[in-house]
């Protein structure tokens, strides 16, 4: 039988993009761009987006130096150092488990309020909702990796549909006066608070890790796996515009003074946003679209995080028994911050933006200014030579000032 040559679909790269980054992320974005509101929150995403993007290709230029299979730990480690390679992974490690505790906090709080929905009578805790989520989504992990993938499949199924329907239904209600905030006071500010929701925006477009997978699955074809970032973060702006008109288009910018006072709960963003909708069977969508959203972003993550500490540790993931050590320390870490610290989604997915943008915007940009001297031109070249390079350093720049500058309250802060 003759070898298959055929060359993968765009179409299924494009997915595996456009899945990983649209998550639970952009259920943060409305809350953490209130501040900047419509206008602000489209330079930013765009901005974000074009930088994003430019770096995972700076990440398939490097990697076409390599073998088939080579990934950051082989690359970073030849073309930086051991100190970058240390500093790339601390940093992969951070994101996967302050994101684990920002879905946690998020979708304890929404099992909390089902329960509570289920049994009025009984006064159950938040808690009790972040326990029954970890550990029930959890228990997959633990089964094996191809039960995390069957039960997405049905996640990722069920959150097209409900997206689909709520955010078309929520376009159709939207209101111009709302989405440009025409009937505010006329000395409302926007622009001072663009760089404190950078971070939150660079979280929303993290595909980085899963560009050594598609060189290997394209069969290091760069031009083609070019395409595939292009267009599937492309698919994923398009689908961040959409929300953010969606969500700004319907609750007013004073109505996010609650939630930005409980960090950005999900829970308390839908149900602002649910006060604005007279349509029950939207309402229900929109929930059942949230929590689909922080099932599949959880999994996603922990899977990752699960496979990152099985190596890191040499513990091998063949027995339940190994397997329930790896899960106690991916999973015990962020559920105990999740129990002490319930309120803290918006500043989690920040924290992340922090570690992330080393490895998403400082890393790719000295990749590819140390592959160039290494090495002789690729296949593929990421355009605007160096100014291109530097470029990207300075967005980067600026999310780590940005988070740092927040922390000690050197940045406006909207309040509602």
């Amino acid at each position: 039988m003759n070898k298959d040559t055929r060359k993968p679909s765009l179409l299924g790269g494009i997915m595996i993009i456009t899945g990983t980054t649209v998550g639970a992320g952009m259920l943060a974005n409305p809350t953490s761009m209130a501040g900047v509101w419509f206008i602000g929150s489209v330079i930013l995403l765009v901005y974000t987006w074009f930088c994003m993007m430019t770096s995972g290709l700076m990440i398939l230029e490097a990697n076409l130096h390599y073998p088939k299979g080579a990934s950051f730990p082989t690359i970073v480690k030849d073309l930086l150092g051991d100190h970058w390679n240390w500093i790339t992974g601390l940093s992969i490690a951070f994101v996967l488990y302050i994101l684990t505790y920002a879905y946690v906090t998020s979708g304890g709080g929404m099992t909390q309020a089902l329960l509570q929905h289920l049994f009025p009578t009984l006064p159950i805790p938040r808690s009790i909702g972040s326990l029954i989520f970890c550990f029930g989504l959890g228990f997959f992990v633990w089964i094996s990796t191809k039960a995390v993938d069957r039960f997405n499949v049905i996640l990722l199924g069920g959150m097209v549909i409900a997206f689909l329907y709520s955010s078309l239904g929520l376009i159709a209600s939207a209101k111009a006066t709302i989405l440009f905030n025409t009937l505010s006071p006329a000395n409302e500010h926007y622009y001072p608070y663009i760089l404190g929701a950078l971070p939150v925006c660079l979280v929303s477009f993290g595909f980085h890790g899963n560009v050594p997978s598609l060189v290997k699955y394209y069969r290091r074809d760069g031009k083609r796996v070019a395409k595939v970032i292009f267009l599937g973060t492309g698919l994923s702006l398009v689908i961040y515009l959409l929300w953010q008109l969606a969500v700004q288009g319907n609750l007013p910018r004073a109505d996010f003074a609650p939630v930005i006072a409980k960090n950005g709960d999900i829970h308390a963003l839908l149900t602002a946003l649910s006060n604005m909708i007279k349509v029950e069977t939207l309402t229900i969508a929109l929930r059942f679209f949230a929590y689909m959203a922080i099932a599949s972003s959880f999994l996603g993550v922990t899977l990752g995080l699960f496979d990152y500490i099985s190596d890191l540790f040499k513990l091998s993931d063949n027995t339940k028994r190994e397997r329930i050590k790896i899960c106690m320390i991916s999973f015990l870490p962020p559920l105990i911050l999740s129990l002490l610290f319930p309120y803290g989604f918006v500043m989690a997915i920040g924290y992340a933006g922090l570690a992330a943008t080393v490895w998403t915007g400082i890393v790719p940009a000295l990749l590819v200014k140390a592959a160039r001297k290494k090495f002789n031109p690729p296949r593929y070249q990421v355009y605007g030579g160096n100014f291109i390079i530097y470029f990207i350093i300075v967005f980067a720049m600026l999310n780590i000032f940005a988070q740092i500058a927040q922390q000690f309250h050197l940045l406006p802060i909207f309040t509602g």
